[in-house]
């Protein structure tokens, strides 16, 4: 099933200035940046290692492109702050199903596309004693690699 902690998921105000406060402070670099306009972000992935099963693990800055995004939403009530947690898994749409069947909400009825080509679904937090959850395919395996 999960193989390993994808991302975790920071939204932020400013993301070029939480950026430098990653590099700055911990050495993280920036492995991959995209605007997604279905989610309304801006992101930057940063990658923290690779693991065992070919991908990696991050941190996913997220900016809010529009106020009424799930982001936006989330810092005006929130502030900056851990927005999610995601897992990597082999198969998102049999995981998704899955935890469906035990009762978890599923907020997508079909996965959607993610962070570098990515198929992802997210777990309501009501379900998952208040953590939003990702569950994530990576596009290909080893595509943190390259």
């Amino acid at each position: 099933m999960l193989t390993r902690i994808d991302h975790i998921g920071i939204a932020c105000f400013d993301l070029d200035k939480t950026v430098e406060f990653y590099r700055a402070t911990y050495g993280f670099e920036v492995f991959h940046t995209e605007i997604n306009e279905e989610q309304g972000v801006r992101e930057a992935m940063l990658r923290i290692n690779g693991t065992d099963d070919g991908g990696a693990s991050y941190l996913q800055l997220l900016e809010p492109t529009r106020e009424d995004s799930a982001v936006g939403k989330w810092l005006a009530k929130n502030g900056e702050g851990v927005h999610h947690i995601a897992f990597g898994t082999a198969d998102v749409d049999g995981d998704a199903e899955a935890v469906r069947n035990k009762g978890v909400r599923v907020l997508y009825d079909t996965p959607r596309r993610g962070s570098m080509g990515s198929r992802i679904t997210f777990l309501h937090p009501k379900d998952c004693h208040g953590v939003l959850t990702e569950l994530v395919t990576a596009a290909d395996p080893g595509a943190a690699e390259h």
